[in-house]
This record gives C-alpha cells, structure tokens and sequence, in this order.
C-alpha cells in the first residue's frame, strides 16, 4: 500500500474535499484523484462517496481512516528519529495548551525554555482540552496539557502542576465577603461559562451532576478577559483558576465548599517517539 496514497486518503477525509486536500498538500487536484482511484482499485473497494462537491467517506473509507492515521504517525514518527540520529535540524517542539493557561501561566515558561533552548523550534496552538486530545492522538500535537481526570488510557502522561479552580465574582457581589460557596449556592446564580470542549466548562458540568442541577449559563465565551469584563459588571459568576485571578482587583476568587483541585499534566501519545526536543520540553516543564 502506498504511504502516499494513505497520505492523500488521510487529507481528503479529513478536509471533505478533493480541492482543500491538494491545496493543504500543495499538490494538482488530478494527482489526489488519481492516487484514490489507484488505491480503491489496490484494495478493490470505493473509499469516498462523490457528491457534487460533496464527498465522505464509506464505510469501508471509515476503517480504513485509523488505520491510515496510525501508519502516517508511525512514518513521522520514525522520520523525527532518523533525523536526530543523523543530526539534522534544530529540533522543534509542537504544544497544545488550553487558553487560561496559556494566557496566564505558561509565557514566562515558554519564554525561559527558548532562552535555555534556543535553537529550539517552538510551536504553540491555543485550544480546548477535547481538540487538544484529538490533535494529540492524530499526530498534529507531539505535547499537550490535559488535566488529569479528562487522560485517556492512549496518552501518556506526567503531572506538573495542581491549582484549584474557584468561584470567581465581582468586589462588590454579596458572594465576596464568603469564605467559600456550595455547588448548590453556585447553580442558583446566573453563569458566565466557557463552551464545552474546555476543562473549565467539563469541570462546572461534572459539579453540576453531582450537584443533581441544570447550570444557568447565561454568557459562553472562550476570551477570559470578556468573562473578566462580565463578571466585573455584575452579569454573572464563573469559575476560573486561582492563578488567573490573583492581581484583579476587581475580582474575588473563593473556595468552593469541598475545594475542587485540578491536576494538569503534560501528555503525548503513548507508545509513539518522544524527540530530544520534545523530551527536553517535558523535563523543562516539569523542573519549573
């Protein structure tokens, strides 16, 4: 079977498009066609249904598609290794870190590993704990921090970092002077939320379970400081890390009343090569 081919199969299913697929693999249209049709004909079955415009996969397309995925992380994975043992390159490092933390704890992180590393490539994407889990197990991330409870048994794992998150209010809201707040008191405010997807929205949904109620979201957004600014003006409460709050003096953060502590961790997947630069990157972090 083609690794090429698998390539193109890979990029097609996953953009839903002929066009976008040569596009992202900077190739003719009619050579993404060709190498389809060459390997539908290899394993004698139709891989994509042709719609128009449209086009999806079949079911044979469906198992076909992890098996690709793991066989494409596999070859890079064994072209990084290759690489360093002939000594090629500088070496680069791709992050996945959700926004509170990227926005409030990792820049002096990050910046002190590129003084330390400078011939390091450093390459940073910004997103919620679920597409950072996808984008980690589909080989577009080699690092990504996930908190712990939400680690699924195909990454690996070290914890760095355990913070709590809290009940976040405007100075003047009558919750300010509490010393902590009940899941229940919580739920019966109106919310200012992060959309799912994001370890923050998770945890406030799992609270929420437990707590047997519905939570009142009346604002969802993923701009921390826009739920800052909402929660200043007395639109709302959220939840938000201790360490996003501290030097806002127009915020209170408080202690749920069983403090709920999260513990973050630096992921990969499990089994695949971690590179020097990459394991270099995971012990800077878990120094600091």
């Amino acid at each position: 079977m083609d690794t090429k081919a698998l390539r193109y199969f890979h990029e097609v299913a996953k953009l839903q498009s002929f066009t976008l697929a040569a596009q992202q693999l900077g190739v003719a249209q009619p050579a993404v066609s060709m190498a389809i049709r060459k390997l539908e004909s290899e394993l004698n079955l139709s891989l994509f249904h042709r719609q128009d415009r449209k086009v999806t996969l079949t079911d044979e397309g469906r198992r076909l598609l992890p098996h690709a995925e793991r066989i494409l992380t596999a070859l890079t994975d064994a072209e990084h290794e290759m690489d360093e043992l002939r000594g090629l390159g500088t070496g680069e490092v791709r992050v996945g870190i959700p926004s509170m933390l990227g926005s409030y704890y990792f820049p002096p992180i990050l910046m002190a590993f590129r003084h330390r590393h400078p011939s390091l490539n450093l390459s940073v994407i910004e997103a919620g704990t679920w597409q950072l889990r996808q984008m980690l197990e589909a080989g577009e991330l080699d690092l990504a921090v996930i908190v712990s409870e939400f680690l699924p048994p195909e990454l690996e794992a070290r914890v760095f970092l355990t913070e709590e998150m809290r009940v976040t209010v405007a100075k003047d809201h009558p919750f300010a002077g509490r010393q902590s707040i009940d899941p229940q008191t919580f739920f019966d405010q109106e919310l200012v939320m992060f959309q799912e997807g994001y370890f923050h929205r998770k945890i406030v949904d799992r609270l929420a379970r437990e707590a047997g109620r519905t939570p009142n979201i009346v604002f969802q957004t993923n701009l921390i400081p826009l739920i800052k600014s909402i929660v200043k003006q007395g639109f709302g409460i959220s939840t938000l890390l201790k360490l996003a709050v501290d030097g806002e003096p127009d915020l209170v953060s408080i202690p749920f009343s069983e403090p709920v502590w999260l513990e973050l961790s630096i992921a990969w997947r499990r089994g695949s090569y971690l590179s020097r630069a990459n394991t270099a990157f995971v012990n800077f972090l878990l120094d600091a």
